[in-house]
Parts: C-alpha cells; structure tokens; sequence
C-alpha cells in the first residue's frame, strides 16, 4: 500500500487535534523546559528482569530433574530412557510432558513479559491454570508412576510449586512495583514543572485572530474571568477545561523527555519523525521540522485557525469549532478524508483543545471528548485521540524561523491493523508538513501581492 495514497489519511489528523508538543534544544525555551528530567528509566525494570531470570530458572530447573530422573533407572542407559520416555511416550508412566510443560511456561512468560512487556496477569493466569490442571490430572490418573522412584513425586510438586511461585511474583511484586515507579517518575516529572512557573506580562491580541490570553504558565488553576472574557461555567464547561490542562500536561511532559525520543525516519526537507511510548497512552508519534517563516506566521494556519485548514489540507473535509469553553479552550469536530483509494473510510473525531501563548512558544494540546452537538453517526467511524498537540518554537536567534512540532496519538478505530497505521503515520506527517509549507508560501505572496497594491 503505498505511503503517499494511505497518508491522505493522515494530513486531516492535525485538524482531528491529535496535536502534541516537542522541544529542541537548539532554541531558548521557558526556564521548566530546561529541566532536566528525572534520571532516564530502564525499558525493563530491575523487578521484570529477576522475574525474567526465575522463568529461565524454572525450565532449566526441571529439565534438569527429568534428566536426573532420565539417569535413575539402573536397568537402562540414558538412551534406553530418553527412547521409551519421548517416541515411546505414554502419558501414565512417562515425565517428558512436566519437560515440555516447564518449556511451554518459560516461552509464553518470556514472549508477553520480556518479548511485549505485558502489564497484566492474564498471560500468568492462562499457564499456571494449565500447569495445575494437567499435573492434577496425571498425579491422578498416573498411579503406576508414582511407586517408580522419588522423582514420582519431586518432579510433579516442583512443577506445581515453581508455577504458583511464578504467579505469586508477578501479581504482588513486578506489577505493583512498576505501577509504584510509574507514579513516582510522573509526580516527578510534573514537580520539575512546579519548581519553576513562569510568569509573563500579557501580549496584545493579534487583532482580526481570535487570540487566547497569554497563559500564565505554572498555575493549574482556570483563568479567572476578565471583563468579557470568556469562562467556563457548567459542570459540563469545566469538565473540557480540566480534560485540556490534562492534554496540556501530558504534552508538556514529553516536551521534556527529547532525548528518549527513538529516531523513526527523515525526509529531504530534514523533517524527522519519532516516537514515544508515553504512559496509559501508548505510541505516541512526534514530528519535528525547521521552517523558515516567523513563528506567529505558522501559529495563526494551524492553531488559531483550524476552521480554515479545510481550505489548504485537502485530506481534511470538515473542520467545525462546535464550543469555545474559555478563552483558551474549544471543542472541535472534525472529519478526515478518505484514504488509500476507499481501503480506508473517513473518520470523524471530538476534540477539546487548549491553546496556550508563551513567550517563546505556542502550544495547542488535545484529546477526544464527547459532544452533544456530535454523537457517533453511523456515517463515519468515530476516531479517538490520545493527549497530542501542536508546538510552535520560536528561535532565539532569528525571528524569522521557527521550529514546529506536531505530537500525534491516534487510534482510528475500525478494523485497521494497527502496526499498518503505524507504518503509515511517517508519510503522512510528511505530507502535512509538505501542504504546510505551500500554505505558508501561498500566504506570504498574497500578502506581498496585497502590500504591493497599496503602496505602487
């Protein structure tokens, strides 16, 4: 399926306000972002790793055992056995099954918990219950076995034992302990934030542009009310307004992870882009690219005016502000094209979305929500998105260049496999950046254009 034809997908995916942030470190950014956060976390814990290592235990363990068991017999050679115990095999007399049975939990456990880092029991749950099932079974139907010698009984209780050891490990020891690191490496990150608030003066609104006030950054507090500002009021208003900081946050907090972010793929414009696995929210794809127009240029086509970025993104046909909550929040719906000549149908999505200006940056940050407006219609399948945003940085420097970073977390829903939607994900931030940068041309002219006219 080509990458070009299936990204049309995609390019609507900025206006479904997937939208994330990111930041570089070749530009000046609020004091918070220049902290350090807590030290880099290993992808396997230290507590998976010995469960890991007691897996591996187990099967060496007992097929050690069966070969001892294997040497026992003073009649036969250790060929003689392994012959009548594997092509001789008989269920009641033979311990090659426990063998085979330790080999099918150390493959299981290793392929969901070291292999995919599974965070759940299920996969424990499923092999202890058959271990148990089957050495119930044998122990009861295998009455000869067990007069033969010790390893009658040492090899079926040992089975048994190591599984529910096994079981007991991960259920009270790795996961409430990753679950423990999980909270402490977040509350950490999110306390870097506290220990430096930044204050800045209010800017001047941009005139014609609806503008959100200059965020007075640090405080999880609601904007209070300014003379005809707006506010959220209804339980309803500040449930958008509390889902937005939420976004925002999450956002803000892999804006400073940048050197954990794993390379994925660049193109010839230099645009890279990368992922993330960010907590509770899965993979998270971040682009990162270098434009050469002001930052406010590139703030205005995509944060303050997603509305109109029907008009220039032709993989988006609908793009409707449902609600402004607050001066800095909105709820928007938005519908995506279809892609891949029909393999994919368009997709519909929700979105709350808070926009915040800082002094030397602008962040859009999003999530799916729910709208009266817009419950799921039958004509499309109803996307959701994950904590994402747009971020615009401005240089330090050079007033006339910037740095835009679009965090996407999406999950189309349907019947789409999700590593092909992975795959597709490049091309299509790719393909948003390409109609971006015509955009900010085509804007840049008419304004030309437009000055020239005025003043022959």
């Amino acid at each position: 399926m080509p990458g070009g034809d299936y990204g049309e997908l995609g390019g609507s995916l900025p206006a479904i306000a997937s939208l994330n942030a990111s930041y570089s470190t070749s530009l000046s950014l609020p004091s918070p972002y220049l902290l350090a956060p807590p030290a880099e976390r290993k992808k396997i814990s230290d507590v998976r790793r010995t469960f890991c290592l007691f897996v591996t235990f187990d099967l060496l363990f007992l097929s050690l055992l069966w070969i001892i068991e294997l040497n026992v017999s003073i009649s036969n050679s250790l060929w003689e056995s392994l012959e009548n115990e594997v092509l001789h095999y008989n269920f009641k007399s033979s311990f090659f099954d426990i063998a085979l049975l330790a080999l099918f939990r150390f493959l299981c456990l290793q392929v969901a918990y070291a292999g995919f880092r599974l965070r759940h029991w299920w996969v424990i749950a499923f092999t202890t219950l058959v271990t148990t099932i089957f050495l119930v079974v044998k122990v009861i139907v295998s009455n000869k076995l067990l007069s033969q010698n010790a390893f009658g009984y040492v090899l079926p209780i040992t089975s048994f034992v190591v599984a529910w050891l096994e079981t007991w490990f991960l259920d009270f020891k790795v996961l409430p302990q990753e679950a423990d690191d999980e909270r402490g490496y977040l509350a950490a990150v999110n306390a870097a934030y506290e220990r430096a608030p930044m204050i800045y003066p209010r800017a001047v609104s941009e005139g014609q542009f609806y503008s959100p006030p200059e965020s007075l950054a640090g405080s999880d507090e609601e904007l209070e009310e300014e003379g005809s500002g707006r506010s959220a009021v209804t339980a309803q208003e500040k449930e958008y307004v509390k889902l937005g900081y939420e976004a925002m946050s999450v956002v803000e907090q892999i804006l400073a992870q940048e050197e954990n972010w794993k390379f994925e793929k660049n193109n010839d414009m230099g645009d890279s882009v990368y992922t993330l696995e960010v907590p509770f929210h899965g993979k998270t794809f971040i682009l990162k690219a270098f434009m050469q127009c002001p930052a406010e240029l590139v703030y205005q086509e995509v944060i303050l005016q997603p509305e109109k970025m029907v008009q220039w993104n032709k993989t988006v046909s609908v793009c409707q502000i449902l609600q402004r909550v607050d001066d800095n929040t909105l709820v928007s719906y938005d519908v995506s094209a279809g892609a891949a000549g029909g393999v994919v149908s368009a997709r519909d999505f929700v979105n709350v979305r808070r926009v915040e200006r800082k002094r030397d940056c602008y962040l859009s940050a999003g999530m799916a929500t729910k709208h009266d407006a817009r419950p799921p219609s039958s004509r499309y399948v109803r996307g959701e998105n994950g904590p994402g945003g747009f971020v615009v940085l401005k240089s330090s420097s050079n007033p006339s260049v910037c740095t835009f970073i679009w965090v996407l977390n999406t999950d189309l829903k349907g019947r789409l496999p999700r590593y092909l939607i992975h795959q597709s994900l490049a091309a299509t931030m790719f393909e948003f950046m390409s109609h971006l940068r015509q955009r900010i041309a085509d804007v840049r002219s008419s304004h030309r254009s437009h000055h020239q006219h005025h003043h022959p």
